[in-house]
C-alpha cells in the first residue's frame, strides 16, 4: 500500500503531532509499505534529498511557538501524489497542508481520513489575531465543515471522538478511536545509569534527596502552564526538598520565567528552554513525579512518555486522561489545583507509594505499544478504502477492530 502524510507540524518542531507522525511513517515503511510524506519546509538542517518527502514552501509562524505555516502550492503536489500511485491520504493538520490534502484526494478520487490531534476550541484564542475577540461557534463551524469532507476521522482518545459526536457537531461523520502509541525503541534507546542520572540533576542544583516534580512540552497558556506554576510556587515553599523543572519553550516562556524569577534565583524552580526530542528521555528518568494542569489535551504523548520512564502521573481531571492515568493506581486525578497540590506533597512524602505508582504506569503503557497502534491504523486504512466512496460505518468497524487485535 502507498500511503500519504499530510502534515504542518515537523522537525525541528517539537509536539506531540510530530512524534506521531515520525512515529507511524518509521513503522508503516517497516512493514513494508510505502509512505510519502508532504510537510512544511523548515530549516537546511532538515533539509532532505529524500524523494518520498514532499517540502512545501513555508514561513516560522511566529508568536513564540516553533511551528511554520505552509503555502502550498497545489498543482505540483498533485502531480507528486498522481505519479507515486497513492492508495490513501491520511491528514494530520487542519491547515493549509490539509486544505491539500483534500484537494488532492477530490481530484485524483483517493480515500482521505484525518486524525483529531487538537482540540482548537481551547486553542484558537491564543494563536489567531484577535482570536479573543472571535466566538468559539465560528471555530466549531469552521472544523465540522473541514471534517466532514473526509471519509473517516481517527480519534486519538474517546474525548475526541466524543466531542465531534456530539448534537451540533458531525455525528454522522464516520469516525473511529486510535489512541497514541508511543514507540519505547525510539523513544528510550538506553536508561540511563545511576551516575549519568545523578550527574544531570547535579548540572542543575539538584541533590539526591531532592524530589522532582516535572512538566514537559509546550510552555503555553492554553496548557494552564500560569495555574500550575502558581501551584508549584506554594509546593516549593511548603517543602523544602521539591524542586520543578519546566522542560521545554512556548509563548508562555518569557512571562513565566519572570513570574518565578525569585524562585528560579533560589533554584527550587528551573526552566530548561527547548530541549531536543533524542534527549528529553533523560529529563523524565531524572525526575520522580510527572505533573501537568492542562485540560485541552486529546490523547497526551508527554503523560505516555512519562509513564514508559516509570513515572507516577499527577493531572487535573480530564477526558483525556482517563484510559491513562487511573486515580490511585498510577497516579492522582484531581478536581482542583487544591487537591492536585495535597495529592503532590501525599507522593512526595511516600516513597514507598512512589515506587508502587511508578511501577503501575510502565505496566499501563503495554496498553499504548506501537504495534497496536500500527495494526489499528492499518485496520482504518483498509476499511476506508474497501468500501471507497462509500463511507465506512464506524461503529462496526470499531467492533472489528477490537475484535481482530484482542
Amino acid at each position: 500500500m502507498t500511503i500519504a502524510l499530510f502534515s504542518d507540524s515537523y522537525l525541528p518542531t517539537k509536539s506531540g503531532i510530530v512524534t506521531v507522525v515520525i512515529q507511524l511513517r518509521d513503522q508503516l515503511i517497516k512493514r513494508g509499505h510505502r509512505v510519502l510524506l508532504v510537510t512544511v519546509e523548515t530549516t537546511d538542517e532538515f533539509a532532505t534529498d529524500d524523494p518520498d518527502i514532499y517540502r512545501v514552501h513555508s514561513h516560522p509562524l511566529g508568536l513564540g511557538t516553533d511551528q511554520f505555516i505552509a503555502i502550498p502550492r497545489l498543482s505540483p503536489i498533485v502531480e507528486f501524489i498522481k505519479k507515486n500511485n497513492v492508495d490513501l491520504i491520511h491528514c494530520h493538520t487542519e491547515f493549509g497542508i490539509a486544505k491539500a490534502g483534500l484537494y488532492c484526494a477530490k481530484k485524483l478520487h483517493i480515500p482521505s481520513i484525518c486524525t483529531t490531534h487538537t482540540m482548537w476550541t481551547d486553542f484558537y484564542k491564543y494563536y489567531l489575531p484577535l482570536g479573543q475577540l472571535i466566538p468559539v461557534r465560528f471555530i466549531q463551524n469552521y472544523m465540522n465543515r473541514f471534517y466532514r469532507q473526509f471519509d473517516s476521522l481517527i480519534g486519538v482518545s474517546t474525548k475526541a471522538r466524543n466531542y465531534f459526536k456530539q448534537k451540533g457537531m458531525i455525528p454522522k461523520t464516520p469516525s473511529v478511536i486510535v489512541p497514541n502509541a508511543i514507540d519505547e525503541g525510539k523513544f528510550q534507546q538506553k536508561h540511563l545509569s545511576s551516575a549519568e542520572r545523578k550527574k544531570i540533576r547535579k548540572s542543575y542544583g539538584i541533590k539526591d534527596s531532592d524530589i522532582v516534580l516535572l512538566f514537559l512540552g509546550r510552555v503555553a497558556e492554553e496548557k494552564r502552564v500560569f495555574e500550575l506554576l502558581n501551584m508549584c510556587q506554594n509546593l516549593v515553599e511548603r517543602n523544602s526538598s521539591i524542586k520543578v523543572m519546566f522542560v521545554g519553550n512556548g509563548p508562555a516562556y518569557s512571562d513565566m520565567t519572570k513570574m518565578a524569577a525569585k524562585e528560579i534565583s533560589e533554584g527550587k524552580i528551573i526552566f530548561t528552554g527547548f530541549i531536543d526530542w533524542s534527549l528529553v528521555h533523560n529529563f523524565y528518568e531524572s525526575s520522580d513525579i510527572f505533573i501537568t494542569a492542562s485540560l485541552s489535551e486529546m490523547h497526551s504523548m508527554t503523560i505516555l512518555e512519562a509513564e514508559l520512564s516509570s513515572l507516577p502521573v499527577v493531572v487535573r481531571r480530564d477526558e483525556s486522561y482517563f484510559d491513562s492515568v487511573f486515580d490511585g493506581e498510577n497516579g492522582f486525578v484531581c478536581d482542583s489545583e487544591d487537591e492536585m497540590e495535597e495529592r503532590i506533597l501525599e507522593l512526595v512524602q511516600d516513597e514507598k507509594l512512589r515506587k508502587k505508582m511508578a511501577k503501575r504506569s510502565l505496566e499501563i503503557t503495554e496498553n499504548f505499544s506501537i504495534e497496536n497502534h500500527i495494526k489499528r491504523t492499518l485496520f482504518v486504512y483498509d476499511e476506508v478504502i474497501k468500501v471507497y466512496p462509500k463511507k465506512i460505518v464506524d461503529t462496526d468497524v470499531m467492533q472489528r477492530m477490537k475484535k481482530s487485535i484482542h
